[in-house]
């Protein structure tokens, strides 16, 4: 391969290994690594271990300069020039599936779940000894958020065109398309990309607020700021961002990212200032009416729940008994007992949902109904019915997920090329283990098969590990 230095050598007698200087010239082992997370024990499911793998996932989907800490030594580094063609350093952050593309809207979600769970189970972390890792993975994601933030109304909001992208089939260190930069700003704002980043870089304040105060400070600020960006300048962010039409537009509006965003502000600041706002876009957006999922688009169950955690009204606290029972009486069940809420990734919205429901129960409402129920989800995708649904643990765990980073999904080890006909229909497991990747889950009946085409069953994304990775930590802190 042009411009790329291939060796091969022997490991003990027989063992041959690949090593491989990426992009950025860091050299990279090709060989599929061990599980990084042992087992501990806890039984039936393993929700310590899990933990671990969940926070592995995240460090496959790394974009930008790697760390020499990574653990899957076989992802390179990529896309080092982000950014470039508006002359910014727009490096770092996840990719979102198995595309490159960085969509910020999903991407300040994931970050958002990822804090929440940091700051209220943080005995969960600790017991699994994952503290450290949560917050690296939150502070990957919260550094390529505030290089996004470029000025009081400017924020990008998409670096690679997913039409593009979703042409190319090969490895992330080997991307040669373009990745053209998209923002928002004063004259083209958009209120659901900024009111989420708020919250995300909010939420991360906290988080950081004992062991990096100067960190913290400075992702407050530019909380406030994106907050204020928002409020002020309202607009659909897809007006601005059109090409974001066909992948993340927000079918919920904008009024559940602007509490979302007020609500962490007042819990990371304790300024009634954001208190008020939130309530009053609880009455302009008329956001009592019961969502239909909690995910990157819907925000309303969470702000139930910061509601119910920040203010004593009964309102707010009757409105997120309603809603669980809602989603947990009203939706259809598989067979097996998954909540069958959304057909497309049907494992995600199940786990986002589930992590609400760990919160109320750490806060009393319910307890031990809603703790069960939780686990309850997160068993069935851990197996619980016989097959599991994250990659690397359980029984016949997923070994074919879907569009996940190229080399990882099905590519063969370098220095073959990666044919797309044959890495698509090749029949064994993908030559990469993405450890702690949560597949996108079965069909309504229960159904689910292990097959790289079926990408609204097999997927993996970051937003599908958002409410799943948090939901191991509460279940450790919760469980008896």
């Amino acid at each position: 391969m042009a411009g790329m230095l291939v060796k091969t050598f022997l490991l003990g007698a027989a063992t041959l290994a690949l090593l491989h200087a990426g992009e950025g010239g860091r050299v990279v082992d090709l060989r599929d690594v061990p599980n990084p997370c042992e087992p501990t024990g806890m039984a039936p499911y393993d929700y310590k271990q899990t933990l671990c793998m969940a926070y592995v996932f995240y460090e496959a989907q790394r974009s930008g300069k790697l760390p020499e800490d990574q653990r899957l030594t076989w992802r390179g580094d990529s896309a080092l020039g982000d950014g470039s063609d508006v002359g910014l350093d727009l490096t770092g952050g996840y990719f979102d599936a198995g595309d490159f593309v960085k969509f910020l809207l999903p991407q300040g979600f994931t970050a958002t779940m990822i804090a929440w769970g940091l700051v209220d189970f943080p005995q969960g972390h600790e017991a699994a000894g994952q503290s450290e890792y949560g917050r690296k993975t939150l502070k990957w994601v919260t550094d390529f958020l505030l290089k996004c933030h470029t000025g009081p109304y400017e924020f990008y909001g998409q670096v690679g065109d997913g039409h593009i992208d979703h042409k190319f089939w090969g490895r992330p260190e080997e991307m040669t398309m373009e990745r053209p930069s998209f923002k928002i700003d004063y004259d083209h704002p958009g209120t659901e990309l900024v009111g989420e980043a708020a919250a995300a870089l909010a939420a991360a304040s906290i988080v950081f607020k004992e062991d990096d105060p100067a960190y913290s400070e400075e992702v407050l600020a530019a909380a406030k700021e994106l907050y204020n960006f928002g409020d002020e300048r309202r607009d659909y962010y897809h007006n601005s961002i059109p090409e974001v039409l066909d992948f993340y537009k927000s079918w919920s509006g904008y009024g559940d990212e602007l509490a979302w965003g007020a609500l962490w502000l007042y819990r990371a600041t304790n300024d009634e200032f954001y208190l008020e706002r939130a309530k009053d876009h609880w009455v302009e957006f008329n956001l009592e009416e019961m969502p239909r999922e909690f995910s990157w688009d819907y925000k309303m169950l969470g702000v139930y729940a910061l509601f119910t955690m920040l203010d004593e009204d009964p309102v707010y606290k009757d409105t997120l008994v309603e809603a669980l029972n809602h989603f947990q009486k009203d939706f259809p069940y598989t067979p097996g007992g998954l909540d069958f809420i959304q057909f497309w990734g049907s494992n995600r919205h199940a786990a986002n949902v589930a992590y609400v429901a760990l919160v109320a129960s750490k806060l009393g409402i319910d307890a031990d109904a809603n703790r069960e129920w939780a686990a309850s989800q997160i068993d069935y995708m851990l197996g619980s019915t016989g097959r599991s649904f994250v990659v690397g643990y359980g029984p016949e765990a997923p070994e074919r997920v879907d569009r996940c980073l190229g080399f990882l999904r099905s590519c063969p080890d370098l220095p073959e090329v990666c044919d797309p006909d044959w890495a698509m229909k090749q029949p064994g497991p993908n030559p990469q283990t993405v450890w702690g990747a949560l597949a996108g889950g079965p069909d309504k009946d229960g159904n689910f098969v292990d097959d790289r085409e079926d990408y609204v069953h097999n997927e993996v994304a970051i937003d599908y590990n958002a409410g799943y990775t948090p939901s191991l930590a509460g279940l450790i802190e919760l469980t008896p």
